[in-house]
């Protein structure tokens, strides 16, 4: 049951990283990589029906962990107190600028609210994850700049994917600029995770799986570079998103023996009695939410174009 839990919580955290990546990279390019108020609200809307959805990832990835494993959700946001508190501020900096950006006549605050408002928790997530795994300020930089730029080119191919006329052009020219420096700094901070450099010290199926998903993340952006070259967006999107998958998948799998320093899975768990309640909740109530956003996105999957 503890391993289970585990698993729910790694995969709720990747869902949010895969679906709000897009969300920040759109929020970074949208003001650079358009030209006029008619191709930004074209780019914004491509997140517009989705990206608060996207953050019920988040809400269920940080209940699970204070249901499933309190001591480790106490442990972790205690000891990364203000990047987090910092995240919460860039989220609702952003939220207030997509929400008021059509209701004023100067958007130029907006604009700005949305840019950082999805750069600080695009940097600060990776900086948390890798300083959990590393403890150095060192990492922790790397694995910053890993998700930043990462977004970036999520967002970049996500735009190519669902827009049309110049700004779908531009959109793939900003992912082939962002795979300059996404591809070089994803293989370096890949090749620091999966059991290769962690302080956990993932061994044995753990290790050689997160070693093997470590190296798939930096093929899948190395992929997406080739894609998006060849305007395959669809398929580049399915690498950026693969490759987000694959870090996740390493990062946990280095987490899995013990997510903080002399705490083990056993050791920040809920009792069984709460462990079997919670997977009755989740059993019932997950179900729903995968169908509900995948209905979400099913209804807004044409490209957009730009308004009249």
């Amino acid at each position: 049951m503890i391993e289970l839990w585990f698993v729910i919580i790694a995969f709720l955290w990747t869902g949010y990283f895969v679906l709000e990546g897009f969300d920040f990279g759109v929020g970074m390019l949208a003001p650079f990589i358009s030209r006029g108020a008619a191709e930004q609200r074209q780019a914004l809307q491509t997140i517009g029906p989705v990206w608060d959805g996207n953050e019920v990832w988040l809400i269920s990835a940080v209940g699970a962990m204070f249901a499933a494993f309190p001591a480790w959700y106490a442990g972790m946001f205690s000891s990364f107190y203000l990047p987090v508190a910092l995240v919460l501020v860039g989220l609702i900096v952003r939220g207030v600028g997509l929400e008021w950006r059509g209701k004023v006549t100067n958007t130029f605050w907006c604009d700005a609210g949305i840019v950082a408002g999805s750069a600080l928790p695009a940097f600060l997530w990776g900086a948390v994850f890798a300083d959990m795994l590393f403890a150095s300020g060192l990492a922790a930089l790397l694995g910053g700049v890993f998700s930043l730029v990462v977004s970036v080119l999520h967002g970049a191919v996500f735009l190519a994917l669902r827009t049309d006329g110049p700004l779908r052009r531009r959109a793939r020219t900003a992912a082939l600029a962002a795979s300059g420096l996404a591809v070089p700094v994803g293989v370096l901070a890949l090749s620091q995770v999966g059991g290769m450099g962690g302080m956990s010290g993932a061994g044995g199926v753990g290790g050689t799986v997160g070693t093997v998903a470590a190296l798939g993340g930096a093929v899948a952006l190395a992929a997406a570079v080739a894609l998006i070259w060849r305007r395959r967006e669809g398929w580049a999107f399915a690498a950026t998103a693969g490759a987000i998958v694959l870090a996740s998948v390493a990062v946990f799998m280095e987490l899995a023996p013990m997510p903080l320093p002399g705490l083990t899975l056993a050791e920040a768990a809920s009792g069984p009695y709460t462990l079997t309640m919670l997977s009755w909740i989740g059993l019932i109530t997950l179900p729903f939410v995968l169908l509900y956003q995948g209905w979400t996105y099913w209804v807004f999957r044409k490209r957009v174009l730009v308004p009249a």
